[in-house]
């Protein structure tokens, strides 16, 4: 193995790789399960980085000045625990002893908020090769912002580790194209070159050119044909860190399980303990000096803590920086430390539109956009675009540029056809901070998107989802573009926020509330047709849609015999309904739910206030799949949808056939009440 010039010996390098594979098999076989073999393989490239070229500091892991680092291969795990242990993050011995168990700081996947120094959630592959991606867009825009007289406080990189099947997925090739065509100098990757998967050599289904294919992307690719060779890694991680106008990849030809004598380079070593013979036998053929498991030299922890008086020698020089930063441009480092901190600007609630009911109809797609153009001036991080429908889904901040290759302080961002990397991208710049993501499509192609939408609400990532087209009421492109079950599955992800607003006003509020929701993503569903705008409730629509359902209309006279609770632009249609019923002389109370998981969240006593239990007979109405609807109607009730999928029509057509009128809805709550 060669070795780094410098004061440590070559074999106090050896023994610090070593140290990596050691802890790595030793807590797989702990646990007896795990991915042993892609650690073992990665160690020398992993103390490179971490040692020589990693920005930064295990005493303080949120230093803003850091570079980032992501494992988009998660299923190592145990290559960043060992990492994050050596260099003396808080993250003990025994942490690592009890990897893969009950309450342990070291699940089988790296989790975001769970573990110290880790920078995201991975392990669903391509998911951290987006998240790289976001970080490093993000780094780019504050930079442009903030930087005064050639002096970037924000600069920093970008790196991480990408398996065979992260570039299998195609959520790389998504990230990566948009990478290439951004031009984001700072964005370093290494690519784990092992030719070997769970099902065996890589040969069995995948024989792409990676160098070819991301020379194609705009990338600067270089390889090192030896993984264990620290001074030719070293070299080409400079030299990716002085390619100021291009990503970089980085192709390292490891050897999965490096160092067992029987399962090296086999799948055998990919995601199972290697066994007790095995690990005592790599032990042996590695010259570890103990057979002790979790062992580890003084002197190797004593060379990998070095890191420590490293990160805060280089966090002092930063923070130095900082400082005269700040006392130059006050104004600009309390903008960018009040956006780091996540606070929103004094008063902006001040300048979200309203809208009076004697306004035209208007599609909640364009009150949306008519939010975001009253609000980006006074939020300036709020950032964003869509997968190429930035017109439908009225997402463009009218007056700002596109961020892009030659404007990075632009706020327009144009994702193209690529929304699986969309929801990636946002993801990893909330993560990295000071930015209030957003990203639009179509309703329909959220699915494109589930995974990294899944992973946002596990980490708790301030993302917003601007939906639209969102009911068989976009017409005529038909069944394929009209989403059906869609809002009911997103509504089964822990932690999301799902908002369909009946009106503008609605929407106002549903914006109000994803800005001030800072825990966790945000999905705003709205409709490409026009609706009318309702008279806002008594408190204005903030208060009412905050608490997911409140009555909209309630019989004149007379306690109402029965419920019609709707979203979207099912609540106008229900108002209809309602009145159809009182001409017969039936009492109905009309609930709009924007959200079913505030309205869940209130208070018992509040629930039963809006849905009294002495009112049994309920219908809900929405232009989806009933699945949501059954809990809240209870035996006497019944759900108006579609458990089927649309047609291509105009939607006053389709409304009419699928028994989406007021005077349908007004018969299934008649056949209830007779």
């Amino acid at each position: 193995m060669a070795s780094h010039a410098g004061e440590s010996s070559p074999d106090l390098h050896e023994l610090c790789v070593n140290a990596v594979r050691i802890l790595a098999m030793d807590a797989v076989q702990a646990a007896n399960s795990g991915h042993p073999g892609a650690p073992m393989g990665l160690a020398p490239a992993a103390y490179v980085l971490w040692t020589r070229h990693l920005r930064h500091n295990p005493v303080d892991p949120a230093w803003p000045g850091r570079d980032r680092f992501v494992l988009s291969a998660g299923h190592a795990s145990m290559l960043l625990y060992s990492l994050l242990h050596l260099t003396g993050y808080d993250l003990q011995l025994e942490d690592l002893e009890a990897f893969r168990q009950w309450g342990s700081r070291t699940p089988g996947h790296p989790e975001y908020g769970h573990t110290p120094g880790v920078e995201t959630t991975t392990g669903p592959l391509g998911q951290g090769f987006g998240n790289a991606v976001g970080m490093a867009l993000a780094e780019a825009h504050l930079g442009a912002r903030f930087s005064r007289a050639g002096e970037d406080v924000i600069g920093h990189r970008t790196y991480f580790i990408a398996s065979d099947g992260d570039l299998m997925e195609g959520l790389s090739h998504e990230a990566a194209s948009l990478a290439g065509h951004l031009r984001l100098g700072k964005l370093i990757g290494i690519y784990d070159d092992n030719h070997i998967s769970i099902d065996g050599p890589t040969s069995l289904s995948y024989s792409d050119d990676v160098e070819a294919r991301f020379t194609a992307y705009g990338w600067h690719v270089q390889r090192v044909s030896d993984g264990n060779d620290l001074d030719a890694i070293d070299a080409a991680l400079s030299a990716a860190r002085g390619e100021a106008a291009r990503p970089s990849l980085v192709m390292v030809r490891t050897h999965i399980g490096f160092g067992s004598p029987n399962k090296q380079d086999t799948a055998e070593a990919h995601g199972s303990p290697l066994g007790a013979e095995e690990v005592r036998l790599a032990r042996e053929q590695l010259g570890w000096p103990s057979m002790t498991p979790f062992e580890v030299p003084p002197e190797v922890i004593a060379e990998w803590r070095k890191a420590r008086e490293r990160g805060e020698a280089m966090q002092l020089v930063w923070q130095q920086r900082y400082d005269a930063y700040r006392a130059a441009y006050p104004e600009a480092a309390a903008e960018l430390e009040r956006r780091l901190g996540k606070a929103l600007p004094d008063g902006w609630e001040t300048h979200l539109p309203r809208f009076a009911a004697t306004d035209k109809a208007i599609a909640t797609r364009a009150a949306s956009g008519k939010v975001i153009n009253a609000l980006a001036p006074v939020i300036p991080e709020l950032m964003g675009g869509s997968a190429d429908l930035a017109p439908s889904n009225n997402t463009l901040i009218t007056g700002e540029s596109n961020f892009s290759a030659s404007e990075r302080g632009g706020r327009n961002l144009h994702f193209g056809v690529r929304e699986h990397a969309m929801g990636a991208i946002l993801n990893g710049m909330a993560l990295h901070g000071g930015l209030v993501p957003y990203g639009g499509t179509f309703l329909v192609f959220s699915d494109y998107m589930r995974p990294p939408i899944r992973l946002a609400a596990m980490m708790g990532q301030h993302v917003i989802y601007v939906f639209t087209h969102d009911s068989i009421g976009l017409g005529e492109d038909g069944p394929t573009h009209q989403p059906i079950e869609m809002l009911a599955t997103l509504r089964t992800i822990p932690g999301l926020v799902v908002l369909r607003p009946a009106d503008a006003n609605e929407t106002a509020a549903a914006w109000q509330i994803a800005l001030l929701h800072r825990d966790g993503p945000v999905a705003l569903i709205l409709t490409r047709q026009n609706l009318p705008v309702l008279d806002p409730p008594k408190g204005g629509a903030f208060e009412a849609v905050r608490r997911g359902g409140y009555v909209v209309a309630d019989p004149p006279r007379g306690t109402p015999e029965a419920i019609l609770i709707a979203t979207g632009s099912e609540v106008s249609l229900a108002l209809e309904a309602a009145q159809v019923l009182a001409d017969d002389g039936r009492r109905v109370r009309v609930v709009s739910m924007p959200s079913v998981e505030l309205f869940a969240a209130q208070p018992e006593s509040y629930r039963d206030k809006v849905l009294p239990p002495k009112i049994p007979i309920r219908v809900a109405v929405e232009a989806a799949h009933p699945q949501t609807w059954w809990r809240w109607v209870g035996d006497q009730g019944d759900v108006v949808g579609l458990d089927h999928f649309g047609a291509s029509a105009p939607y006053k057509r389709l409304y009419e056939e699928f028994g989406l009128t007021a005077d349908a809805v007004a018969a299934r709550l008649r056949a209830r009440l007779a």
